[in-house]
């Protein structure tokens, strides 16, 4: 799927005050529980999710199901870049050299690819660099300037000390009812209905 295209939604929920459901919010005990809910809510299929802490918890990428970094799409884009930026430094160096204004130095052809090296060194990490912020800025949905989950009051301590799962209405797997039984069942200890703004 590209990441420009519209993100595969499932049924729209709306509360009994007519706003939007973004999701739900369940909080959970400690990273050890975290962990567990994490795992469980990975088993039943979810796949827009994501887990929140004030610090790096060990296994988490494993609990969520996330794969090695090598089959990110991000690596694909930084790949392109370079790639890129490589073709279009030894393009742009042959073009300039031997054919648009053709002088010979120091009595070596006119299309040695020795002299290409710097520029094309150059260009590519300059064409990488760049592809890694804006296909980082793409995938992540940024730039964003408020996301549903501020407007929690409980969300305001993922930072600080508390330990939140966080579970899309878009995932197609989600049910309102569904997914609160899970994180009960998961060791949930509130869960929380958020509303888009």
């Amino acid at each position: 799927m590209s990441i420009f295209s519209p993100q595969p939604r499932g049924p729209i929920y709306q509360t009994e005050a007519g706003k939007t459901v973004f999701g739900v919010l369940a909080k959970f005990a400690n990273p050890g529980a975290l962990v567990h809910g994490a795992e469980a809510v990975r088993d039943a299929g979810y796949k827009r999710w994501d887990t929140h802490s004030p610090f790096p918890v060990h296994d988490m990428e494993e609990s969520m199901g996330i794969k090695g970094w090598l089959l990110t799409p991000l690596m694909y884009i930084i790949g392109g870049g370079a790639l890129t930026g490589f073709l279009v430094a030894g393009a742009m160096q042959y073009w300039i050299t031997h054919v648009d204004y053709e002088m010979v130095v120091q009595g070596k052809p006119t299309d040695a690819w020795e002299s290409f090296v710097p520029v094309s060194f150059e260009l590519t990490v300059l064409f990488t660099a760049f592809s890694t912020l804006i296909g980082m800025l793409a995938l992540n949905g940024l730039p964003r300037h408020h996301h549903p989950l501020f407007t929690s009051d409980a969300f305001l301590k993922a930072s600080d000390d508390e330990f939140f799962v966080s579970i899309e209405a878009s995932d197609p797997a989600f049910d309102p009812e569904k997914t609160r039984s899970l994180l009960a069942d998961a060791g949930a200890l509130s869960i929380e209905l958020v509303e888009e703004d």
